[in-house]
């Protein structure tokens, strides 16, 4: 893992449009076609854009900030992980990457690790819940109905999961 740099803007953009037409191929349309560049920088400038590396390639990229609107109203203080995204050839290192945030989150002395995914998506949500994520209800971001999930950071939890089911 290492911060992604404006410079390379292009690739994080690049994984999410993949992970957008792989989600899409299968009718699940959480995320766009395409990512406006002008929305992805921000979180790059703020150094919350991550990308996965595997033997020195982009294999990935993943956002982790520290408050979130969707749980506005939800006490608590906890990260937030936005698009996570792993390129095909590189299934099997989201269980990494959870792991990664769930370590980060915790050494920034938070209690939970919270995201959201399409609520349809029953795949990916059985696969943050066998992560230990827990259902904390569902909401409307954006027009998309999603389920909330929050992860207990507070005792050290090694992520051993399957590649996400296609």
């Amino acid at each position: 893992m290492r911060p992604a740099r404006l410079d390379q803007l292009s690739d994080v953009r690049d994984v999410l449009e993949e992970a957008s037409a792989w989600l899409r191929g299968r009718g699940i349309t959480q995320w766009p076609a395409r990512f406006d560049e002008l929305w992805l920088e921000p979180a790059i400038a703020r150094t919350e854009t991550w990308l996965v590396l595997r033997d020195g390639a982009i294999a990935g990229t993943a956002t982790l900030t520290w408050s979130d609107p969707a749980w506005a109203g939800v006490g608590g203080n906890a990260g937030y992980l936005h698009r996570l995204a792993i390129r095909r050839d590189a299934a099997g290192l989201g269980a990494f990457v959870l792991t990664w945030a769930a370590d980060v989150t915790r050494r920034f002395g938070r209690r939970s690790l919270r995201l959201d995914c399409d609520a349809a998506n029953t795949g990916l949500r059985g696969y943050y819940e066998k992560a230990g994520f827990v259902h904390r209800g569902d909401s409307s971001v954006h027009g998309i109905e999603v389920s909330r999930y929050e992860l207990d950071v507070t005792r050290p939890a090694e992520v051993d999961l399957e590649p996400q089911p296609e």
